[in-house]
């Protein structure tokens, strides 16, 4: 304890103001991806606070920020809406089983991830070549981007002024005609339509409203069926539906977010002793407050959002009774099968953009992260916060660029962050309600100009072309998709690009000895690509009754490359032609030795590297090189 309060020491004023700074620019994000998971803004939050402050004071990366990032929010949006449907088909039915799914599903995430960096596997970051990671930055860049462009949308209001929901319609549920609704299966007449009222013609009430297409049950207010010309159909509900700002709102939007950036972009340029982003924030929330402009701010945006307000104290002390809270999921291996998927796969999101954002920093900061430490500690997060009611996290590149930039170095700045969310939901969130969207907008819009590698346009004329691919690749799959797959496709590209150059460096080196033997010398790697253009070097047929193959300068990488070997020996044996292996190296032998007796008798041992002895030995070439086939 004593060693981790000394190393907090030196850098603690920058740590603790960049700390604020970034749980200012964490709470809009991680609401506004509560309400894509179809969650409670407070779950993100109190999971955004777990995760933040356990991988910050046991993570590898200093300075590193994790919260409940949307790349991981996403993944559960469909598991949590078919859970809620698995849940009303219960025995005894339970309401909002997804979010019980969930928490589960976070859990076995951590589990996962947890693992991954027990058998260290965070070292196998190496293998993403920087082309990848430009990809990466540039595409999280455009995602954060495209993300605070929704900020200048509202959402719209339906016929009972609540907003408006998306919905895609499923099944035929009822026949309409003659403004008569009737059963799908039996043509009862159910209902009676008048205007756009539906009325149940048992009981002569009004039971639903049709608006805009969409059927509203009267006593839930909520949609129900969509309506068209010929009938009442099932509804999946697919978001919110959103406008775009108009009039003055907008015109208040754009200029406090323009005024944000110029304090961000030239404070600097006069003081570096307080951070910009915070003071930005600071000053355009007291110009919101006390001008009266009227600017859409953070309580707005979470109550307009659909969440239940911010009763935090009510709300955490509920999720602290953690029998009450795992009492409605079922332990089976139905449970399993149906969240290990998700899991899986939010735990490898979880950890690329983790260990990526990690090799930002170390770059940044011209330091090096642990990455299999960040690992285990990413996976303690979201097991105690799934273990608590909290949704899963991941390091989050926007608010590591944030915190970095505003000169948060140590693990002070990501313990910061966690506690000021903490005391947000607990005790300060009427506060931070005040804080103006648009100041947020404004820094998150900075952040993305300072993440983005400008440089990447300069350098594609000067880098290899398939380099030049891979980044716009991964550039547009982390926009279109999610990073997950740009990284692997990312990756595969890289890797086949790299065997196809390789498979092409196979040469073969002819000639003879005095005596008449043909002497094959191999250079450049033999593998699975390689193979085809090996094979092409020999002259089975034409070439004379002892061969010699020598692999000084090739090595043996992989099966294809055996086989390929083997399938060659059994050639030259059948036209009874002597064929023998020299030079091969130690690992080279072991592999053939394991794959086939046959090479016992035709691979020479204790032939010394020709290349320490070719000064001493000019007999070896009798004639000049340029007279030797190649």
């Amino acid at each position: 304890m004593t060693d981790f309060i000394r190393k907090i020491i030196p850098n603690a004023k920058d740590d603790v103001l960049a700390g604020i700074t970034v749980s200012l620019a964490m709470i809009p994000e991680v609401v506004a991806f509560a309400f894509v998971a179809q969650i409670s803004p407070i779950v993100a939050l109190f999971g955004a606070f777990v995760v933040g402050i356990i991988s910050a004071t046991f993570g590898g990366r200093p300075g590193l920020i994790s919260g409940a990032a949307g790349a991981v929010a996403v993944i559960f949006v469909n598991m949590i809406q078919e859970g809620h449907a698995k849940g009303l088909l219960f025995d005894q039915p339970v309401e909002n089983m997804g979010y019980f799914y969930l928490l589960a599903a976070v859990v076995l995430m951590g589990i996962i991830q947890v693992f991954a960096g027990v058998f260290k596997l965070g070292k196998f970051v190496r293998l993403i070549p920087h082309p990848v990671m430009m990809g990466f930055v540039n595409g999280l860049a455009i995602v954060i981007f495209m993300a605070q462009l929704g900020m200048f949308k509202e959402n719209k209001k339906d016929f009972f002024g609540q907003n408006m929901r998306k919905t895609a319609s499923k099944e035929l549920v009822y026949n309409v005609s003659n403004n008569q609704v009737k059963d799908v299966v039996s043509g009862t007449v159910l209902f009676s339509i008048d205007g756009n009222s539906v009325i149940n013609n048992t009981t002569n009430q009004e039971v639903f409203k049709i608006s805009d297409g969409q059927v509203f049950d009267i006593k839930t207010k909520k949609v129900v069926f969509n309506a068209s010309e010929d009938g009442f159909y099932a509804v999946k509900d697919a978001g919110v539906v959103k406008t775009t700002m108009q009039g003055k709102t907008l015109y208040i939007m754009i200029g406090l977010v323009l005024l944000t950036m110029l304090i961000v972009w030239g404070l600097p340029k006069l003081t570096t002793k307080v951070p910009a982003a915070l003071t930005a924030i600071l000053i355009v929330t007291l110009i919101s407050i006390f001008s009266g402009l009227g600017s859409i701010n953070v309580g707005d945006f979470i109550r307009d959002g659909g969440g239940a307000g911010l009763n935090g104290i009510d709300e955490i002390s509920k999720k602290l009774n953690v029998l009450e809270l795992w009492s409605n999921l079922p332990f089976n291996m139905d449970t399993l099968k149906f969240i290990a998927p998700y899991a899986f796969l939010a735990a490898s999101v979880g950890l690329i953009e983790t260990l990526m954002t990690m090799n930002l920093v170390d770059e940044l900061t011209e330091s090096r992260g642990n990455g299999n430490k960040e690992c285990i500690a990413q996976g303690a997060g979201n097991i105690v916060s799934g273990a608590f009611g909290g949704t899963g996290g991941c390091g989050m590149i926007g608010q590591t660029v944030i915190n970095i930039n505003a000169g948060g170095r140590g693990r002070l700045s990501g313990i910061m962050m966690a506690l000021t969310l903490l005391t947000f939901i607990l005790f300060a969130d009427k506060y931070i309600e005040q804080v103006p969207i648009a100041a947020l907008v404004g820094v998150m819009f900075m952040m993305v100009i300072e993440t983005f590698a400008w440089s990447s346009f300069r350098i594609l004329k000067k880098i290899p072309m398939s380099d030049a691919a891979v980044l716009i690749i991964v550039s547009a799959v982390t926009v279109f998709f999610d990073l997950a797959i740009a990284v692997f496709v990312g990756v595969i590209i890289s890797a086949l690009s790299f065997a196809w150059a390789s498979a092409k460096k196979i040469r073969a080196r002819k000639r003879f000895k005095e005596d008449g033997t043909k002497i094959y010398e191999i250079w450049g790697p033999l593998f699975f690509g390689s193979i085809t253009d090996f094979n092409s070097k020999f002259d089975i047929k034409n070439d004379p009754d002892v061969i010699e193959i020598d692999f000084v300068e090739a090595r043996i990488s992989d099966h294809s490359a055996i086989e390929a070997i083997f399938i060659l020996v059994e050639k030259y044996q059948a036209a009874n032609k002597k064929i023998t292996l020299k030079h091969l190296s130690e690992d080279c032998k072991v592999l053939l030795y394991k794959a086939s007796p046959i090479f016992t008798d035709i691979i020479e041992e204790g032939i010394d590297d020709p290349r320490y002895h070719l000064a001493a030995n000019p007999e070896k070439f009798p004639k000049p090189l340029g007279e030797y086939k190649f």
